[in-house]
């Protein structure tokens, strides 16, 4: 029996795909194993959101045809349908899958001609364009990703949207919904399985738009919640303008919706917002959150933060870090500014000097570090709701905090923490050992 290995890098859209890519592998008949070393199929499931992604890949599969020289390399997601020839080239790459072709790796794995790249010195390279995609396409997620305790269930892909930044349209496509039929099963077959799903997409506000129905985000959940017994559904990342008044009051209300509202921030400067084709000013977005923590005082608030777009002077910068410290964030993933080619921020003559771009983010990463610190300070002595993951030693809260407990539980169950202190980047259990 084939041996198999799927390694994702990104975002939780990229986790989902490869946990169902998992399920489909295993479907096939093949045999997953624990890591690469073992495998006879190495699936590596891309991202291209930053430079740096595309390195980490080109990385991976130099260290994985330097340990495994006889393995078959299979490059899928993001990076494969951005530049499927530059992947190909690579020592050991078998095959290069783009996402217009993702969903049919298994059946690719079955046919497909024997290993020879190591022959010719180019891999086999199926990708179509992207763009033709009407429909939602994504295999079943049928477990968490590498045996996790929190499937990621992908109910939605591409965008619409044109930051003048992002790469992720050319390589996702338009947006498009999974049918609410079709998420309500497999939500509910999860559900036997998993005390939490999280709902992830690329544009996840933008779900349904696409359908015949009139059915939006917010009526979704409450389907999933009247239709399903999933204990907890937490949302990733949503954009500002699609926290509705009506989303943000069934998540304080519900009981079963985690009070975790993560929206992309980029930048809280409004003239840098709009060389980015952001679809909301500074005033806007705090808005938002504003009314979610009116409603979830105890909720998580997260953003994606840029650093060093083309053209931010120090005054925009400036401007943008006073926003940022304005608002109640619990957390922050800061990005230094990458440029991605066929981006038309990319073709800007005002790049900023790196060593400026990564002083502020090293700015930004410090004042997200305190703002983290003095959120998990303010849970000390409260009992929170948390699920238990990993080898029931830690807990994630649903406002978004690691939990260390003080004695093990059982995985994959919904209990309740009284907070005794802090941990380095977390929490502990009243009676766990406290870490400052």
């Amino acid at each position: 029996m084939e041996r198999f290995y799927v390694k994702t890098f990104g975002c939780r859209a990229s986790q989902a795909d490869g946990a169902a890519l998992e399920s489909a592998l295993s479907a096939k008949g093949l045999e997953q194993t624990g890591g690469a070393a073992d495998a006879d199929l190495v699936v590596l499931n891309t991202c291209t959101v930053t430079a740096t992604a595309d390195d980490e890949l080109r990385q991976t599969v130099r260290r994985i045809h330097r340990e495994s020289p006889e393995a078959r390399i299979l490059v899928t997601g993001c990076y494969a349908q951005r530049a499927p020839e530059e992947i190909a080239a690579l020592p050991g790459v078998w095959m290069v899958a783009g996402n217009s072709h993702k969903t049919r790796i298994p059946e690719l794995v079955e046919s497909a001609a024997p290993y020879h790249s190591q022959v010719t010195g180019f891999g086999q390279i199926q990708v179509g364009d992207i763009f033709e995609q009407r429909d939602f396409l994504s295999s079943p997620v049928e477990d968490a990703l590498g045996g996790r305790s929190r499937p990621n269930l992908k109910i939605q892909d591409g965008c619409n949207n044109r930051c003048s930044f992002c790469i992720i349209p050319y390589v996702r496509g338009r947006s498009r919904s999974s049918p609410a039929e079709q998420v309500i099963e497999q939500v509910r077959k999860l559900a036997a399985k998993y005390k939490e799903v999280v709902l992830s997409g690329i544009n996840l506000g933008r779900w349904g738009r696409d359908l015949d129905s009139r059915l939006r985000l917010v009526q979704l959940v409450r389907r999933l919640l009247d239709e399903t017994p999933i204990e907890r559904l937490r949302l990733s990342s949503v954009e500002p303008m699609d926290f509705s008044d009506e989303l943000l009051e069934l998540m304080a209300n519900s009981g079963r919706i985690a009070e975790h509202v993560h929206a992309p921030l980029q930048s809280g400067c409004d003239t840098v917002l709009r060389r980015m084709h952001r679809k909301y000013r500074p005033k806007h977005y705090a808005g938002r959150i504003e009314k979610a923590r009116a409603l979830m005082p105890e909720c998580a608030v997260g953003a994606d933060v840029m650093t060093g777009f083309p053209g931010e002077t120090e005054e925009e910068f400036e401007e943008s870090r006073a926003f940022i410290e304005s608002l109640p964030f619990t957390y922050l993933h800061v990005f230094t500014y990458s440029e991605r080619p066929g981006t038309p921020a990319a073709e800007s003559t005002g790049q900023v000097p790196m060593a400026a771009r990564k002083r502020r983010t090293h700015v930004l990463r410090d004042l997200a570090a305190r703002k983290h610190r003095e959120f998990r300070a303010s849970m000390v002595g409260r009992t929170l709701s948390a699920v238990t993951i990993e080898d029931g030693l830690i807990a994630l809260s649903g406002n978004y905090l690691k939990i260390a407990l003080a004695s093990k539980r059982e995985a994959n169950r919904i209990v309740d923490v009284r907070i005794g202190g802090l941990t380095a980047d977390g929490l502990s259990e009243a009676g766990a050992l406290r870490v400052l």
